[in-house]
């Protein structure tokens, strides 16, 4: 199915404007856009057609959705990531926050797509001219824009994003029509993480950190985070200082390092290219600070993916992070 899930396991503006921009759309495309997806065929794996209308209640509303979309525009990563483990390949998708311009592992099963902007800014024209047959976004990023998307396809928008994906998973395949493969995708996942709960034991006794490393800024990620959210339904536990059950981040000063000080650190940095997450990471762990946790000391700082912990946020990151989990707990 997935090629970077195959290794561990298998789970099944103005209205006006927006006129001028589908007559025009022939004209001046992005350097991004790959042209192969502008041919005007359906998803590599689309569902068998049908006439039936269906009304999905979403973040902004009602939406009518005649027949099985196949030409499906994305507009969140971690939707991408849905529509990929749906057996959906889109039309259009933003690009990956980091990645050029998908994240590395989902890059194989995104070629040809057409990137279409970026979460807080997709390009409208671009998107009119793929014809989409639904588009799928999310308030928090383009509630602006959500009338003008909306007279392109049947819009249907999640309502928030950071850590509970499984939520709006089970929105984006009710929107596709394929609510049994989604059920079944997330059914796969619990059962994984109640399989490793279990196969952990006594090792869930051991407080978790989690820290990430930013330009200019270090973070402690709490539990309303994409790895808050998978670590509590682990039992992975969180030193005391750090269970804020509605809490995203605590941003931290060198000073308040001794703060993250655990059993076991996993440490993640984003970087976009410029140097400066890279930099503020390396700054950070030659800091005397950080060299004197227990933690360090004990060589359980581990440094992690951050697209996969992290950034990407879907339902792909979240078991290739628990494979990695199973390796770090040493779980058969």
């Amino acid at each position: 199915m997935l090629q970077a899930l195959k290794q561990k396991f298998t789970f099944t503006a103005s209205a006006a404007l927006l006129s001028l921009a589908v007559l025009v759309t022939g004209c001046g495309q992005s350097a991004d856009v790959n042209n192969n997806a502008n041919t005007g065929s359906p998803s590599e794996s689309a569902a068998p057609e049908t006439s039936e209308a269906r009304k999905v209640t979403h973040a902004m509303g009602d939406a009518n959705i005649t027949g099985t979309p196949s030409r499906v525009v994305i507009l969140t990563n971690e939707g991408t990531e849905a529509l990929l483990a749906l057996g959906v390949k889109p039309v259009g998708a933003v690009r990956s926050w980091t990645g050029d311009p998908w994240y590395e592992h989902i890059k194989a099963d995104m070629e040809g797509v057409t990137v279409v902007g970026d979460e807080s800014q997709p390009n409208l024209e671009l998107i009119a001219s793929l014809k989409p047959d639904l588009i799928i976004g999310n308030k928090m990023r383009q509630e602006k824009v959500f009338d003008q998307l909306n007279a392109i396809a049947p819009t249907v928008f999640s309502e928030t994003l950071r850590g509970e994906w499984q939520t709006n998973f089970k929105l984006y395949a009710e929107a596709l029509g394929r609510t049994a493969e989604g059920d079944k995708v997330i059914a796969d996942f619990d059962g994984r993480t109640a399989d490793f709960k279990e196969k952990a034991g006594d090792k869930l006794n051991q407080k978790v950190s989690v820290v990430r490393f930013m330009a200019g800024k270090t973070r402690i990620y709490l539990q309303d985070t994409f790895t808050g959210v998978i670590f509590n339904k682990l039992g992975i536990t969180r030193p005391e200082n750090q269970k804020y059950k509605d809490t995203f981040v605590e941003e931290i000063t060198k000073e308040r390092l001794p703060e993250v000080d655990a059993d076991l650190l996993f440490y993640f940095t984003y970087d976009t290219g410029d140097g400066k997450g890279n930099a503020m990471e390396q700054e950070m762990l030659k800091d005397p600070l950080w060299q004197s946790l227990e933690v360090v000391k004990n060589n359980k700082a581990k440094r992690v993916n951050d697209a996969i912990w992290n950034t990407a946020g879907g339902v792909i990151a979240a078991n290739l992070m628990l494979d990695e989990l199973y390796d770090i707990y040493e779980i058969q």
